[in-house]
């Protein structure tokens, strides 16, 4: 069995919205540059398969899916943010696919744990809707894919600096994915207060954290600890999802939060803990966003080594005023629907 499976293609260094564009393909570059510059142990690299209509079509509606099809070849302003290049459907096709692909590795038993590098990221595009640098909701259609694989409970977790709106939408009034997100708020999309929980049967399996400008690598560990991670192991996910954006890095130069590729690494390193206690170690991480070069490249690269090398990182001890604040009404907002939290 491999250890950590990377999934990863040249074709998504072709997606080019553009020379002034945050979302570059040099992110990805320099991602690969420093896992081949310092390469870790137990990491396998292949390339990933492009997506299936059915595939696709368990997330989003017709009219987005022929939309979409459309730009094959063109370049498109979908919105002020999200441009299409002659290449960029394509590679998002082959981004849903590596995320896809990374779970059923991971599910069969193939690879312990797999890593999608992909562009362009996902966690914003709705059902029927592209928006925020993303096509596909690359999270989504991984977890509707291990639902059809038998999990019967999926996690994801996302730690993107911008909440993931996309994401939420498609699982909002369900309770088979859980839905978790750790972001700094108010924020681009405008979307993840803390009373956003779902609806329906969903009712209290969306879980959002909105975090204050300046929270550190110790703030969240108290969300992990006193928040997510109970929760979490209420629900006893049968595999573990990550949007991993890496834009909340306090050298990104499109958020205000003050993580460091330690903070990172100690959330994949209690991610994989939970996954290792309640599934057998089932853990994907999906690429998403993430804009200084070197802080995205060292905080990917310090998660690898958690995944592959078994190497644990730990929280600093301590939480700011504003973060506690932030973490008391999240608690408050779930109470009523996870008994771990006290009533």
């Amino acid at each position: 069995m491999t250890q950590t499976l990377l999934l990863t293609d040249p074709l998504f260094l072709r997606h080019d919205p553009g020379p002034e564009h945050p979302e570059r393909a040099e992110r990805l570059a320099r991602i690969l540059d420093v896992l081949e510059c310092e390469p870790i142990s137990g990491v396998e690299r292949r390339a990933p398969r492009s997506a299936t209509e059915e595939e696709l079509a368990a997330v989003h509606t017709p009219r987005l899916r022929e939309y979409l099809r459309g730009l094959r070849g063109r370049t498109e302003l979908i919105d002020p943010d999200t441009v299409t290049s002659p290449d960029s459907y394509e590679a998002a096709l082959r981004a849903a696919g590596a995320s896809v692909q990374a779970v059923e590795e991971v599910l069969a038993g193939r690879a312990r744990n797999a890593f999608a590098l992909v562009r362009p990221p996902g966690h914003h595009a709705e059902p029927d809707q592209s928006m925020g640098f993303c096509l596909f909701n690359n999270a989504a259609i991984a977890a509707e894919a291990a639902r059809r694989q038998g999990a019967e409970r999926v996690l994801i977790f996302d730690w993107d600096v911008h909440h993931g709106n996309g994401t939420q939408a498609a699982f909002w009034g369900r309770r088979d994915v859980l839905y978790m997100s750790a972001h700094q708020f108010p924020f681009y999309p405008d979307t993840g207060a803390p009373t956003e929980v779902g609806e329906g049967a969903g009712e209290g399996y969306t879980l959002n954290c909105g975090v204050p400008p300046g929270a550190t690598d110790a703030d969240y560990g108290a969300f992990f600890q006193d928040l997510f991670l109970p929760v979490a192991q209420a629900y006893k996910p049968d595999l573990v999802l990550v949007s991993a954006g890496f834009d909340a890095h306090r050298k990104d130069p499109l958020g205000d939060l003050e993580l460091t590729e330690r903070g990172f690494a100690a959330m994949a390193t209690e991610l994989k803990a939970l996954a290792e206690s309640a599934c057998g170690g089932r853990l994907v991480l999906l690429l998403e966003g993430g804009y200084s070069l070197e802080g995205l490249s060292q905080s990917v690269h310090a998660c690898v080594e958690v995944m592959a090398e078994d190497i644990k990182d730990r929280f600093p001890e301590g939480v700011s005023r504003g973060a506690a604040e932030a973490l008391r009404r999240s608690r408050e907002a779930h109470k009523p629907y996870w008994s771990v939290l006290g009533r």
